[in-house]
C-alpha cells in the first residue's frame, strides 16, 4: 500500500487527495465514495463516458456540461459533481481512473481497512468472497475490501493483489511454469 505522501506525489494523487480532505472536511466521504463508485461502474459500462473522459477532442466546456448531466442521471452528490467540473475545467479528466482508485486507497485507510485487487476466472459467489476476506484480513490484522474483476484469461484460480504483495494462483501462471520447467 502507498503510504498518503506516496499518492500525493503524483498528479492524479494531488487531485484525489484535495477531493479526499474537502470530503473529510465536509463529513463527506461515504458519500463521495459511493459516488465515485457508481461512477468507475459507469466508467466501465459505457463506451460514450469512458470517450468522454478520455477523449482529447472533446472541448474543456462540453465535457464540463456533458459530465453535469452524467452527474445529475447517476445521482453523483454534489461534492462529486462539482470535482468533475473542475477536472473537466482543468483538462484532467484522462486522470479520473487513477484519481478514483487513490480515492478509494485514502478511504479505506482512513476507515482502518486494506483493499486486496482480486482477480478470477469466474465470478466470485458471496460465500467465496466472505471467505477470501477473512483469510486476507486474519493474514494482515486489519478489515480487508475487495475489490474484485473477472478475467477468464487466468483460465481458473486467482491473482490477489495485497498493498505491494502479489499472489498468483492462476492456472494460467502454472501452466506457464510448468512449460518451462519442461524446457529444461
Amino acid at each position: 500500500m502507498e503510504t498518503s505522501g506516496g499518492i500525493r506525489a503524483s498528479l492524479a494523487g494531488r487531485y484525489a487527495s484535495a477531493l479526499f480532505d474537502l470530503a473529510r472536511d465536509e463529513r463527506q466521504i461515504e458519500a463521495v465514495s459511493q459516488s465515485l463508485a457508481t461512477l468507475k461502474t459507469a466508467l466501465g459500462e459505457s463506451a460514450d463516458l469512458k470517450a468522454l473522459v478520455s477523449s482529447p477532442l472533446v472541448g474543456r466546456t462540453a465535457a464540463a456540461q456533458a459530465l453535469g448531466a452524467t452527474a445529475a442521471s447517476l445521482g453523483l452528490d454534489k461534492l462529486t459533481t462539482n470535482f468533475l467540473a473542475v477536472l473537466a475545467k482543468n483538462g484532467r479528466l484522462g486522470q479520473l481512473a487513477g484519481i478514483i482508485r487513490l480515492f478509494e486507497q485514502l478511504a479505506a485507510d482512513h476507515r482502518g481497512e486494506t483493499t486486496a485487487e482480486v482477480v478470477s476466472a469466474r465470478p466470485l459467489d458471496d460465500d467465496q468472497l466472505a471467505a477470501l476476506k477473512a483469510q486476507l484480513g486474519a493474514r494482515v490484522g486489519r478489515d480487508i475490501r475487495i475489490d474484485a474483476r473477472v478475467d477468464p484469461a487466468i483460465l481458473g484460480g486467482l491473482v490477489v493483489r495485497l498493498g505491494s504483495q502479489m499472489i498468483d494462483a492462476s492456472i494460467r501462471t502454472k501452466l506457464n511454469s510448468l512449460a518451462t520447467a519442461m524446457k529444461g
